[in-house]
């Protein structure tokens, strides 16, 4: 294990447990889970939230359950729940006997249903898909009621169970939560819980042609299980109220939804879509190809489960996204096998060198060392002969300056073996390849040090040509040549694939030593990297899957980082002091607004809403913490203001914010910033 795995991070997850756990919260329990949807191959950001889910319920001697949220069945197979469960046991997690599926709860899910309808809380809709985003409204627009939305409960109740009975064709009505309309937050805005799918599920069969909605499903089964954190990505902070709504709403246990921000990984797509679609057009072989950064795909091109844990720990856990560089993934799996996998020699591109001065008929046994960083690992015996095999870019004919490997006249270190002084060299006169080289040895350098103290500049790696066994040895690489492939939406994202992702050699020369490997064995071939043996891989057919090469990048990167961190905070305390720079100012395009509309905001006790007209063809929302000021926000109505309106949208739980007004604080109280005259509004205030 790598000296940095079982070092714990403090997150501000572990800060809401540790509050939590302080005031009795949920009787001290922690409770997590991890809830793929089997329609495919976990990737890496999955491990990153398997890390996180598992490792919180070991830290804090809880639970974490493994639960499958199975709600459509038209994208899910037994495929995938096994290739999950392989890949949560492979990077050695244990959920014991706590193994569930949404699918369990289906009965008690459609129970909760009728219940909200009861409560007149839900009710059936006739509009079709299309007519229900027509009606939802946009996000400066509220959405209108739909027609069917006053249905009687005993209505609703029939129309729903005929819905279970089969009564209607798929698409045909919908369940939907009655709660807004006009909610700023668009997931409040009446949502399909229940849509009729007939469809046989991998697990349930037949039995139903109803299936509910992700949303829906997912606080039902947190609240069912008891789970007391349920840690979701980003892309559900919108989710929450709703989350919420429904847990409220049904008066049952209700767990906390805490979100963290997704793994984003240079060079690499984490869309389970985009990654479904590589597979199906071919473009890779399979979810396990070793170019996906599936879990199973880094399992097969050689990585660890220790390196994964490793990274997981290392980028930490944020609420706001992030790329994180694929060099720092690199970094872990070599730190991690450069400790504990032996060292072997294997020519990738040979070429024949011919040790004119050595017995025809000789062999002898070279002692080699089987890992310079772990003394226990000992040694092992490779033959040397007068033929041996070298790596073709190992030798010039013409050498560059500063080239200190072969070349006619130059004298270098064969690995564990002798010096040896290229005395010519065969070339094939049509196509004017080398085909062999000559060269004399020095017997009394044998082990690579010369009695008389001279020195050599270049040491390489061979193999002996007479007990050589052959390989196929595939070199991986990045997927993708550019590091956010996804960054261009105007273009297909595969135009960035890397077309030398992958390179196949055949006939590669390895020591005999590899003869009896078996798929899955890890090693490092001297100064060219880290492999491992392909499942496909057969005695008689020997396959090797480059993990990373031995270059790490990532010390470079890391120095690079702390520099500009340097730099960052020399900036900032720049900032701090309270000066900016004339080019800074100009930056900042301030307009008159005027404003249209204004009210309190719900669940927020420092916010107002304000619709501001600043001469466009429409109003711009704005959420301003002023409340404190402006109890009675009526009277802001008519008021210009100044807008800062070069400001990125602001995505909040409430709406989009679409830019700022300035505010100034007085003696009495927060106020904000007015003209006494009547100004053209998208006037631009200088």
């Amino acid at each position: 294990m790598a000296e940095n795995e079982g070092k714990k991070s403090t997150n501000f997850i572990r800060a809401i447990i540790d509050d939590d756990l302080k005031t009795g919260k949920y009787g001290g329990r922690v409770h997590t889970r991890f809830p793929p949807e089997p329609n495919g191959y976990l990737h890496i950001g999955h491990a990153k939230s398997i890390c996180l889910n598992f490792g919180l319920a070991i830290d804090y001697n809880g639970l974490c359950n493994l639960r499958f949220d199975d709600t459509n069945p038209t994208k899910e197979e037994d495929e995938y729940v096994n290739s999950i469960i392989e890949d949560v046991k492979w990077l050695g997690f244990d959920w014991q006997d706590r193994l569930f599926y949404a699918s369990d709860y289906f009965d008690k899910m459609y129970e909760y249903a009728e219940q909200l309808i009861k409560k007149g809380k839900a009710y059936v809709c006739d509009l079709s898909a299309d007519q229900i985003k027509e009606y939802r409204g946009t996000l400066t627009e509220p959405g209108k009621n739909s027609p069917y939305r006053e249905r009687s409960v005993e209505e609703n109740l029939d129309l729903f169970r005929r819905m279970r009975n089969g009564e209607f064709k798929d698409g045909e009505k919908v369940l939907r939560a009655k709660i807004d309309m006009s909610s700023p937050n668009l997931n409040m805005r009446d949502p399909v819980i229940y849509r009729i799918l007939h469809a046989s599920h991998h697990r349930a069969g037949d039995k139903w042609c109803i299936y509910p909605m992700y949303d829906f499903a997912h606080c039902l089964e947190d609240s069912i299980e008891g789970i007391t954190h349920s840690i979701c990505t980003l892309e559900f902070e919108d989710h929450r109220p709703l989350y919420d709504w429904f847990l409220d709403e049904l008066e049952i246990y209700h767990p906390q939804q805490i979100e963290f921000a997704p793994l984003n990984l240079s060079y690499t797509v984490l869309s389970k879509r985009k990654l479904l679609q590589l597979v199906q057009e071919d473009i890779v072989a399979g979810w396990d190809d070793p170019r996906m950064p599936t879990v199973s795909g880094l399992r097969r091109r050689g990585y660890t489960p220790q390196s994964i844990r490793i990274f997981c720990d290392k980028i930490g856990v944020a609420k706001r996204d992030s790329m994180v560089d694929v060099a720092l993934l690199e970094h872990c799996i070599r730190e991690d096998l450069n400790y504990t996998v032996p060292r072997y020699m294997a020519v990738l591109d040979p070429v024949k060198v011919v040790i004119e001065n050595y017995p025809e008929d000789k062999t002898e046994m070279l002692k080699a060392v089987n890992n310079p960083e772990d003394p226990s690992a000992g040694t092992r015996e490779i033959p040397f002969c007068r033929e041996i095999y070298i790596e073709r870019d190992d030798f010039r004919e013409d050498p560059p300056r500063k080239y200190h490997r072969l070349y006619p006249g130059n004298e270098v270190r064969l690995r564990y073996g002798y010096y040896v002084t290229c005395t010519g060299f065969k070339k094939d006169p049509e196509t004017g390849q080398i085909t062999e080289i000559i060269c004399k040895y020095d017997p009394a350098t044998k082990g690579g040090d010369s009695p008389d103290g001279r020195k050599v500049k270049g040491t390489i790696h061979w193999v002996s040509a007479r007990h050589a066994i052959d390989a196929e040895v595939r070199l991986y690489d990045r997927l993708f040549k550019t590091p956010n492939p996804l960054e261009n939406r105007d273009i297909d994202f595969k135009e960035n694939l890397n077309p030398d992702s992958l390179i196949v050699l055949k006939s590669c020369k390895l020591e005999p030593n590899l003869a009896d490997v078996k798929p899955g064995q890890r090693m490092q071939f001297e100064r060219k990297g880290y492999f491992c043996v392909d499942p496909d891989s057969t005695t008689s057919n020997l396959i090797f899957n480059r993990t990373v090469p031995l270059k790490d990048s990532w010390a470079k990167l890391e120095k690079a980082e702390k520099q500009k961190a340097q730099k960052s905070k020399d900036e900032k305390n720049k900032k701090d002091s309270g000066l900016i720079s004339f080019k800074d100012f100009s930056k900042i395009d301030l307009r008159v607004g005027v404003i249209k509309e204004a009210e309190l905001v719900k669940g927020a006790d420092k916010l107002l809403k304000l619709m501001v007209d600043v001469g466009e063809d429409r109003l711009r929302q704005i959420f301003a913490g002023i409340r404190k000021a402006y109890p009675e926000p009526e009277k802001l109505i008519g008021k210009s203001v100044v807008v800062v309106a070069n400001l990125e949208p602001r995505k909040m739980s409430f709406g989009v914010s679409e830019a700022m007004v300035l505010a100034g604080s007085g003696k009495d109280n927060l106020s904000i910033v007015t003209f006494d005259s009547d100004i053209e509004p998208g006037s631009k205030v200088s």
